[in-house]
Order: structure tokens, then sequence, then C-alpha cells
């Protein structure tokens, strides 16, 4: 069993990305790093060389190599393909629940052309629910990135916090700032409370 699947970072066994992922390094909690982008970068380049690559494939890599740095740097539980209780049609890429500002979601996304419309919808759904809610986005494409910040700025952008290059210094700063967040595992919901239940029980003991 890989360690990819024993930690439930995939579901299922010989998934095609499991074992390209697996194939690049033979165990991630070898990989030595000074700071996390440099995780990133490691992983990245030597995923470059694989033949197989296609946008498929590489955004589940991309998946991957976030969700084992967060194994690395212990910002757990993390939930991946996520999805979250009145927030209808949306998985989430990779979640943390926070007790201070609830969830705190990760679309990663190797790069974005109009994709960051779809990451910045997804976060504007979960901030409907959930108004302490962080989004971020993070990506590989420097250029972009910079455009999808400035939109941001501008408010053209409304439901993302941040737009991050994984392999930049900034990521780093990311980093750093979820592992000031306590993490837990978020409450069960109860859909409905009440303290006036009229049910059928009671009726009946009323005839």
């Amino acid at each position: 069993m890989s360690q990819l699947n024993q930690l439930g970072i995939t579901v299922g066994k010989n998934k095609k990305a499991n074992i390209v992922f697996d194939s690049l390094i033979p165990n991630f909690l070898n990989v030595k790093y000074k700071k996390p982008s440099e995780y990133i970068s490691i992983y990245w380049e030597a995923y470059q060389k694989h033949p197989e690559g296609n946008n498929n494939l590489n955004g589940k890599i991309f998946e991957y190599i976030l969700a084992t740095l967060c194994v690395r740097e212990k910002i757990l539980p993390l939930y991946m393909s996520a999805k979250v209780a009145f927030v209808p049609n949306v998985i989430y890429d990779l979640m943390f629940y926070t007790s201070d500002r609830g969830p705190i979601c990760i679309s990663a996304k190797t790069s974005l052309r109009e994709r960051y419309k779809q990451a910045d919808l997804e976060a504007i759904a979960l901030k409907y629910v959930h108004r302490k809610a962080l989004s971020y986005l993070v990506t590989l494409e420097e250029k972009e990135a910079k455009s999808v910040k400035l939109k941001i700025k501008s408010g053209d952008v409304i439901g993302l916090d941040n737009v991050v290059v994984a392999t930049n210094n900034e990521f780093n700063d990311l980093i750093e700032e979820l592992k000031s967040f306590k993490f837990s595992e978020p409450p069960t919901v109860k859909v409905i409370e009440s303290n006036q239940i009229i049910t059928m029980d009671k009726v009946k003991k009323l005839y």
C-alpha cells in the first residue's frame, strides 16, 4: 500500500497519478528542504522529467505535492476533495478547519487562465455560509498570479483572499500564516435546533 493511500491522500489502488507520484521520489518523508517552496520545487522539477504529463495529471500531482507538504509541516487535519455543508455542488481541493476562522481552503491550479474565476466563485460560495472563511489560490504560474492579484486589489475578484505562487517566498509566508491557526475537526452540524419540538409521541400523549 502506498504512503498516499495509507494517509488518505489518495483513495483506491493503482491510480495513475498515485503511481507517478510514487515514482518521482521513493519517500516524501525523506525529502530534505529548508523552506516549503523548496519542497514544491524539488517535486515539481522531478515531475517535469516524467514523460506522461497532461493537464489532468499535472493537477493531481500538484495537489499531492501540496498535501504531502502539509503532512511534513504538520498542518493537520487536512481534508481533500472536501464538501462543505450548505455549500452545494462544490468540491474543494484542500481544506482545513480552524477554531478562529472556520474553514480555510486552498484551490490548487498549476496554471490559471480563466480558471481563477471558478476558484473565486467557490470562495464566494464558502464565505456566503462561513463569513470568516479564508480562500487561497495556489499556482505555479507567476505572470498569471500577478494578473489575478491585481484583480483582487481592484475588487474584480472578491472571494479569494490571495493568489500565491508555490515556488516563491510568498508561499513560505502562507505556510507560516496557516501554522498560526488552531486546527481542529469541524463541528457536527445540527441542521435544525430548537427547544420547542412537537413530535408525534407528544401528540399521542394528549389523546
